[in-house]
């Protein structure tokens, strides 16, 4: 089974349970930039606790001895992290990244994540079909992507971001106005700014 193949058939099972779905992180780079390799998936989904069992057992049918874990899956929906699907035969791992609650940011103490949580809806209503093999699946926006890749940059400082968002920069046409209002409040403003100078995309 190729990564291709594999994306398609955890996309299919997605749609069929009604899980709001975007692919991102290095695969969502080589649909918006330069392919790059990778043997990772990325997937950012909205899942409620009522859908936990269904999507566990539709993970274990895609091919004997795969590993998901219950467990992993009901801790990342309710503190809003990450779980694995794993598929070895071909090495490929899947890091499934649950949205937090939206219910949650009306709690007092959580008042001030409320920007960040309009922006995580924002970013999944955004999300954009492309065609894999003939089949289609979502991934995020090649805006949000690099917004994204402002975070991560930020919190690690890995020039691997930002050689990503170059060549999104030069690849794809994206809203510029629409990822400088969101950088200025992610405090990652000055980073794409300069980016965009180097790529000469004013």
């Amino acid at each position: 089974m190729t990564v291709e193949e594999l994306l398609i058939k955890i996309a299919e099972i997605l749609e069929n349970l009604n899980i709001p779905y975007m692919v991102t992180g290095g695969f969502a780079v080589s649909v918006w930039g330069r392919p790059r390799f990778t043997a990772d998936i990325d997937i950012v989904i909205e899942l409620y606790p009522q859908k936990i069992s269904q999507l566990e057992k539709a993970l274990l049918a895609i091919d004997k001895d795969v590993y998901v874990s219950k467990q992993a899956i009901e801790e990342a929906v309710k503190k809003g992290g990450e779980f694995n699907f794993i598929h070895p035969q071909t090495g490929i791992k899947v890091d499934f990244w649950v949205e937090k609650s939206i219910e949650k940011y009306h709690l007092p103490e959580y008042r001030e994540s409320r920007q960040t949580s309009l922006y995580e809806k924002i970013k999944l209503q955004r999300r954009v079909a492309k065609e894999i093999n003939g089949k289609k699946v979502y991934f995020i926006s090649p805006e949000d992507l690099i917004l994204s890749k402002l975070i991560w940059y930020k919190e690690s400082q890995s020039n691997r971001h930002i050689e990503d968002i170059k060549s999104i920069l030069e690849i794809s046409k994206v809203d510029l106005e629409y990822i400088k209002t969101w950088a200025e409040q992610q405090s990652t403003l000055a980073v794409l700014e300069n980016l965009i100078k180097e790529t000469h995309h004013e």
